[in-house]
């Protein structure tokens, strides 16, 4: 089997309806299968895919054990060559999978790609290919410093803001959105660190598989659009924003503390829990 597409439900069947109708629509060159874990979904997701799409392996748990550990679940009964983890809110609109399978196959040493992703109003999502996450990135992103020193490579790391976005290149880091992994990757070190519920596992595996010798590339020879949030961390925000910046915490602390001293690491933290208070305080008053 050339592809396993694995998917991770969370009350996101409005979006995952179009997506599967796409994805028989433009994947025709292609022998694959899909394996879905349905996080205790509350929209029919689990009960839909049972009676219309019984082609599909659904693993129904039954509660929300987060996006890392449902993607393992799916992985460890996935049989492909290759293995796709791919968000629920996601559309093609053309053949997107082939050539990225294409390209693997003509590149044995890249471990892990991603397309060209797109918002839903066809701009580039910045976001989907970036740099390690390391302090200065951060901090270089989260307070547009990067755009004040449009020049300094450091501060724009982490959007790897300098590459073009309909060249080939390699990189740090990919997104979870629709990340395609070798079996090879896999077999090798293992499925995703379920240490992380959800975020910033996908830049924690790219890092853990650049270790090991594969490349991580940006491959713009197809594309796909990715509605961003609109699945499981729409419907349950405040969960959500206290994963984002705990995600965080975490990668920071098993990739990078050790190389910082221990005020800085202190400092860190202290602007990581400002910022989870502030957005919590954000979107209180959003929902007021």
């Amino acid at each position: 089997m050339d592809l396993s597409i694995c998917l991770v439900s969370l009350n996101a069947l409005k979006y995952l309806k179009p997506l599967l109708a796409s994805v028989r629509k433009y994947t025709t060159g292609l022998d694959y299968e899909i394996v879905m874990a349905d996080n205790a979904s509350t929209d029919g997701t689990a009960d839909w895919i049972a009676e219309t799409c019984p082609e599909i392996t659904l693993i129904r748990n039954q509660q929300n054990i987060g996006f890392t550990r449902g993607n393992n679940q799916a992985m460890n009964l996935a049989k492909g060559d290759f293995l796709l983890l791919l968000n629920p809110d996601t559309l093609l609109t053309e053949d997107c999978f082939g050539p990225q399978i294409d390209y693997l196959r003509a590149n044995p040493q890249v471990g892990i790609s991603i397309p060209k992703v797109l918002n839903a109003d066809g701009s580039f999502q910045q976001q989907s290919r970036r740099g390690d996450a390391r302090p200065v990135e951060v901090f270089g992103y989260f307070l547009r410093l990067g755009r004040l020193f449009p020049e300094n490579k450091a501060l724009n790391g982490y959007l790897q803001s300098w590459l073009p976005e309909d060249e080939i290149a390699e990189v740090k880091a990919v997104s979870g959105s629709c990340m395609f992994i070798r079996r090879e990757v896999y077999e090798e070190i293992g499925g995703l660190d379920e240490r992380f519920f959800a975020y910033q596992e996908d830049s924690d595996y790219c890092l853990r598989a650049r270790d090991a010798g594969w490349k991580v590339m940006y491959v713009p020879l197809s594309s796909i659009i990715h509605y961003a949030g609109e699945g499981g961390s729409k419907t349950q925000p405040y969960r959500s924003i206290y994963q984002w910046h705990r995600s965080y915490y975490l990668y920071y602390r098993k990739h990078f503390a050790r190389k910082h001293c221990f005020l800085f690491n202190g400092f860190y933290y202290l602007v990581m829990l400002a910022k989870l208070l502030l957005a919590f305080l954000k979107r209180f008053v959003k929902g007021r």
